[in-house]
C-alpha cells in the first residue's frame, strides 16, 4: 500500500499538472463526491448505475455523500460503501418529488462541504413504456420535478463553490432516448434531452472557470429498469450490468464533456445520430411494445 501510494505521489508530481482539475480529484481522492438519486436499492444486479457510479469512485479513494429519499437505504448503502472502500460517507435525506422547499436545507448540510464532483444520477422512469395519456398525474409531476427540477436546482446549490474554488465537475445522467423524440416514452425522453442540452450549456458556460460538465447518455443497462426476464438481460455486450458500465463511464470523466459511457453505446449512438428519424421511432415503438407486453406480463 506505501509503495503504491509512493507511485501515485510521484506520478501526480510528474504528470499531475497536464490533467483537467476534476481528473486530478481522481487521482488524489481529495473531494468529496455528491451523488444524488431518488431511491438507493440494497442488493443484487438491480442497484443501478447510481450506487456503482458511487463504488467506483469511492474505489479510487474518493469520499462519498450520498442524498436520497429513504433513509435506511441510503445508511445500508453508506454503511457498505464506507466498509468496502475505506472512505468516508455521508448522506442526505431529501425527496426529489417534494419541490422547492427541500433545497434549503440542503444547501445548509452542504456549506461547509467542498465538492468536488456532483452525480446528478436523480431520475424518475415510466414503470413502463405507455402511451402519454396512459401515466398517472403524480406520475408526470415527478418526472418534471425530479427528472428536470432536482438536476437543474443541485447544480444551482453546488456550482458557486466550484466557481469560487476555479475547479470541479458536473456529471449529469441523461438518456439514450435523448437522440430523437421516443414515443412511449415521451415525457421521459422530453426530460432526458433537456439534460443534454442543460450539460451541453454549462460546459461551454463554465469551463473557461475551470468547470468540467459532462453529459452522460448511457443507453439500456441492466438495472431494476429492465425486468430481469428480459431479452436485454441476455445481450451482456450491449446492456452492460451497472458495474461494468460505471467503470468505464468514470474512465471518461475530465475527457468526454458528451459520451454515453460505454463502447457499446457508443455504436448504438452513431447509428441514431445519423438514421432517419421514422426508423428510429418504427425501432423504438417495436422495442417499447416488447418491454411493455414482458412488464404486464410479469405483474399478471
Amino acid at each position: 500500500a506505501e509503495t503504491g501510494a509512493a507511485a501515485a505521489r510521484v506520478w501526480r508530481d510528474r504528470f499531475g499538472r497536464f490533467l483537467p482539475p476534476c481528473r486530478l480529484a481522481l487521482r488524489e481522492g481529495r473531494s468529496r463526491i455528491l451523488l444524488t438519486a431518488q431511491n438507493w436499492q440494497r442488493e443484487g444486479a438491480t442497484d443501478g448505475i447510481g450506487r456503482a457510479y458511487a463504488e467506483e469512485l469511492a474505489s479510487r479513494g474518493l469520499n462519498i455523500i450520498l442524498i436520497s429519499r429513504n433513509e435506511e437505504k441510503l445508511q445500508v448503502v453508506a454503511k457498505d460503501i464506507a466498509d468496502t472502500y475505506k472512505v468516508e460517507t455521508g448522506i442526505i435525506v431529501a425527496d426529489f418529488s417534494s419541490g422547492r422547499e427541500i433545497y434549503l436545507p440542503i444547501r445548509e448540510a452542504l456549506k461547509d462541504k467542498d465538492i468536488g464532483i456532483l452525480v446528478n444520477n436523480v431520475g424518475v422512469f415510466y414503470p413502463y413504456p405507455q402511451y402519454f395519456t396512459q401515466l398517472s398525474e403524480d406520475k408526470l409531476w415527478d418526472i418534471i420535478n425530479v427528472n428536470i427540477a432536482a438536476a437543474s436546482l443541485m447544480v444551482h446549490v453546488v456550482l458557486p463553490g466550484m466557481v469560487e474554488r476555479k475547479k470541479g465537475a458536473i456529471v449529469t445522467i441523461s438518456s439514450g432516448s435523448c437522440c430523437k423524440p421516443t414515443p412511449q416514452l415521451a415525457a421521459f425522453s422530453a426530460s432526458k434531452a433537456y439534460l443534454d442540452h442543460f450539460s451541453r450549456a454549462l460546459q461551454y458556460e463554465y469551463a473557461s472557470k475551470g468547470i468540467f460538465v459532462q453529459s452522460l447518455i448511457p443507453f439500456y443497462v441492466a438495472t431494476s429498469m429492465t425486468a430481469p426476464s428480459s431479452f436485454l438481460h441476455r445481450c451482456s455486450w450491449l446492456v452492460p450490468s451497472p458495474k461494468v458500465y460505471a467503470h468505464h463511464a468514470v474512465s471518461t470523466l475530465g475527457i468526454s464533456k458528451r459520451t454515453t459511457g460505454y463502447w457499446s453505446h457508443s455504436i448504438q449512438f452513431l447509428f441514431a445520430q445519423y438514421m432517419p428519424e421514422w426508423l428510429w421511432v418504427w425501432g423504438a415503438n417495436i422495442l417499447n411494445r416488447s418491454l411493455r407486453k414482458e412488464a404486464l406480463s410479469c405483474t399478471a
